[in-house]
């Protein structure tokens, strides 16, 4: 028999659900500072929902099954085919642009890894309905803003952003023909994974054309946008982009995130699914995978709804993140014990401690009390030990101490000057 949980699965324990509950606690406070609201959807939808977004070959990462009614059906590993099919469904209904996030459990059958289980929970940002480059820069400044309030700063994470726009004008530009897009782009995705030289040759061989992938690599590896923008003889679908591009970092600029982002056109991520602004959060000493990713994907509400709606978001999951919270020393935990620990010195008074006990919760605040008979002594080891933070000593008359067990000051008040003061 199983001693524990299936491989890639995580049990949380009230430690570590406390661990969970304060990074996705974050997740709301930023979203909904931002003005997003909150959606969910059904954690088992039909298997086509993915398929049709991500081809056949997604199956063999999925926990799929036929159910009951024999419908082909899996658990979900994403939650943006959910929201275009939500979205879709009401798409004349709902005011835009949309801003919504959600917070679901995802599903994954792939190896474990570090950064990477076979379940996880996400948060979703997603603004739907504006094509504007003032989304693009509002969706990154959430995203940025959330490791903020973790504590981090430009110094511990840094957002490396692109524009699958720019690029594809970029390449054109340096002479790679449009059948050739394919194994260049898959060349510069794996840039930084293995060694240049061996990019180099893909970009050769992907091109026939040494010039062009010398053209390629200069292009791909500058890191600075204004150097970039000022290169001669560009064509005008390169200025268009470059033109769009710098206003999105000006915007950057006016949100207070600027300092926190690198231009790297070597950023490209699905190839068949992003069409604009592209980007991912990392650690600044590369220890860890990415913290979290996104950018525009205009087409997929059509394909996936038959609405055509231009629409952006990212994901961020909650194992790398606690992973590098850890390691930063910044990890928090939702208090998890009880506001008010009620004791009393005599089993006489227990009727009194119950009501005592009714009265702080009917107020607002937790409270917890022995079950059984203990010495007094006894209950300020327990309520220590559960994690209250004070406790009430109630006495035969009106009169009760309220003991601060942190630092071991103690005040005398009326039960209803207690109540009150909650």
């Amino acid at each position: 028999m199983s001693r524990g949980p299936l491989p890639g699965f995580r049990d949380f324990y009230p430690e570590q659900l406390a661990e969970r509950a304060y990074i996705t606690g974050v997740w709301r406070d930023i979203a909904r500072r931002f003005a997003f609201v909150e959606y969910d959807g059904p954690p088992l939808e039909t298997l086509e929902l993915y398929t049709r977004k991500s081809g056949e070959e997604i199956v063999g990462q999925l926990y799929n099954f036929t159910d009951k009614g024999d419908r082909e059906v899996a658990l979900r590993p994403e939650m943006t085919p959910t929201l275009a099919r939500m979205v879709a469904a009401k798409a004349n209904a709902l005011r835009k642009p949309v801003r919504w996030f959600s917070i679901p459990q995802l599903f994954r059958y792939e190896r474990q890894q570090k950064g990477r289980l076979r379940e996880h929970f996400q948060l979703n940002v997603d603004i739907l309905g504006e094509p504007g480059v003032t989304a693009d820069a509002e969706l990154l400044a959430v995203a940025i803003e959330i490791m903020r309030a973790y504590g981090l700063g430009p110094k511990d994470v840094r957002a490396r952003v692109s524009d699958r726009r720019l690029l594809n004008a970029l390449l054109t530009s340096a002479g790679v023909k449009a059948d050739q897009l394919g194994p260049v782009y898959a060349a510069i995705d794996k840039l930084g994974r293995e060694p240049l030289e061996v990019t180099r040759e893909k970009w050769l061989k992907a091109t026939g054309d040494e010039d062009v992938a010398i053209r390629l690599e200069q292009t791909i590896l500058q890191k600075d946008f204004g150097k970039l923008r000022a290169t001669p003889e560009m064509g005008a679908d390169v200025h268009t982009a470059m033109e769009e591009f710098g206003k999105y970092l000006e915007l950057l600029d006016a949100l207070g995130v600027r300092e926190w982002v690198d231009f790297d056109l070597s950023i490209v991520r699905g190839l068949a699914y992003y069409t604009g602004t592209v980007f991912e959060l990392f650690d600044a000493s590369g220890e860890f995978r990415a913290i979290c990713g996104g950018g525009r994907y205009d087409d997929l509400l059509d394909a996936i709804g038959g609405v055509s709606m231009p629409a952006l978001g990212f994901g961020m999951g909650d194992v790398v993140i606690g992973e590098l919270l850890r390691a930063r020393g910044l990890m928090r935990r939702n208090e998890i014990g009880p506001d008010y620990w009620i004791a009393s010195d005599s089993e006489k008074l227990l009727s009194k401690v119950m009501q005592v006990a009714s009265r702080v919760r009917a107020a607002g605040k937790s409270a917890e009390y022995s079950l059984r008979l203990q010495t007094l002594s006894r209950q300020m080891k327990t309520a220590s030990s559960a994690g209250a933070r004070e406790v009430i000593i109630v006495a035969a008359d009106e009169a009760v101490a309220v003991k601060n067990l942190a630092d071991g000051s103690e005040k005398r008040l009326t039960l209803n000057e207690l109540i009150a003061s909650l």
